[in-house]
């Protein structure tokens, strides 16, 4: 397992939570009945944009993450995630924050699975990066903080060689095999079959330095071409269309890591479970998994937040009729896909409880179920003081 995964996961989930919240309120700021979201501006959607960036590319917190360690769960990656989110005005239900979830690890999923090289995958992150750069390009100082990252995300990366970005790409297939969730944008397109998996085209243009499949060549002891036959490589392939810049700014040619729903209808960011799939029912507050949890972010505690920010209410993901049409399930099967649905609204007392349960774990629970101190400890410990 490469100990050098979670960076890259952390950057490419949180991207695709840009991508998804950004869409969905340009949606609903451009809806003509709020009577149901309540009071919505332009304003209110940067103000989310910026405090999500802000949070997620925080010094302390990215230097932390940037140290070789052991990728986390999915648990403990959908509890950073949440408190990501809530590092802004808005706050989700845990079942809204699964199916977000859900949708930001489907679309990185695609990524990775056509990724022409491992190396390639710098340039999915690479993407997310300027994208994040390009919300936040009217705030200077968040706007420093995500070129501060890439900075370091380049230093550290490019030492790499390809045998260790190979490993790296077989992690993150390990920590995404098993996710098969439905999403509108994937079945409209038929690169999502109904069961979740994803369609793999054998035709386009080839990896960087990589030759058209077709021929054989056969050498001599000396490495003399002595002769030559062709075959049938199964799709249409074509030459390589270039190597897409690793620098800080630049062409990075690869399309995957941009925005799949910058010209899509709200409708298409929705999911669907898949015949048989459960609910993740888990206890986030397992202590052997607290990684980033209850104080992950410190603008985050109880009561930060002041009593008088606007308070709101939105439902960023409503029911998608579409789906069947376009190559979803049976109409059988409907009861069992559920819809994301999102509530940004100012739970104190949510936030209170969560603060209390925490708070119950003991130094003597900590010391027998991880006498070593629980991975994590030290990012809670440091993005206290944020």
């Amino acid at each position: 397992m490469s100990a050098r995964t979670l960076p890259l996961v952390f950057i490419n989930l949180g991207g695709e939570m840009l991508y998804i919240l950004d869409q969905r309120l340009r949606a609903l700021n451009t809806s003509e009945d709020q009577s149901e979201t309540g009071v919505w501006s332009e304003r209110d959607r940067k103000r989310v944009l910026n405090d999500v960036v802000g949070t997620m590319f925080s010094k302390s917190f990215m230097d932390e993450l940037l140290k070789p360690q052991q990728l986390y769960s999915h648990r403990t990656m959908k509890t950073v995630l949440t408190r990501l989110a809530h590092s802004s005005i808005m706050r989700l239900n845990p079942a809204s924050m699964d199916r977000l979830y859900e949708l930001m690890i489907m679309a990185f999923k695609y990524q990775v699975l056509l990724s022409p090289r491992p190396r390639d995958l710098l340039l999915v992150s690479y993407n997310h990066l300027d994208a994040a750069r390009a919300f936040v390009r009217d705030t200077p100082a968040v706007l420093n903080q995500v070129d501060e990252t890439h900075r370091k995300i380049i230093e550290v990366y490019s030492r790499l060689s390809d045998g260790e970005f190979q490993l790296l790409r077989q992690t993150l297939l390990t920590f995404l095999q098993d996710v098969h969730t439905r999403v509108s944008v994937f079945l409209k397109n038929q690169i999502q079959n109904p069961s979740g998996r994803f369609v793999l085209m054998t035709s386009g243009p080839v990896p960087t330095r990589v030759e058209v499949p077709g021929l054989i060549r056969t050498f001599d002891s000396r490495g003399r071409e002595v002769g030559r036959s062709e075959f049938l490589p199964g799709g249409t392939y074509s030459g390589s269309v270039g190597e897409g810049s690793f620098e800080l700014s630049g062409d990075r040619v690869l399309k995957l890591g941009q925005n799949l729903y910058q010209a899509e209808r709200p409708e298409e960011t929705q999911t669907s479970r898949t015949p048989g799939a459960q609910p993740d029912r888990t206890n986030p507050l397992a202590k052997e998994e607290l990684n980033l949890l209850a104080r992950l972010m410190g603008c985050m505690k109880a009561g930060s937040v002041p009593a008088a920010a606007p308070r709101f209410q939105i439902s960023l993901f409503p029911s998608d009729p579409e789906e069947d049409e376009e190559g979803g399930a049976p109409a059988g099967q409907a009861a069992i896909f559920q819809v994301i649905n999102i509530q940004a609204v100012q739970d104190e007392e949510a936030a209170s409880a969560l603060a209390r349960i925490a708070g119950q774990f003991t130094d003597e629970e900590a010391e027998l179920e991880n006498p070593r101190g629980s991975k994590g400890d030290d990012l809670l410990a440091m993005m206290d003081d944020l």
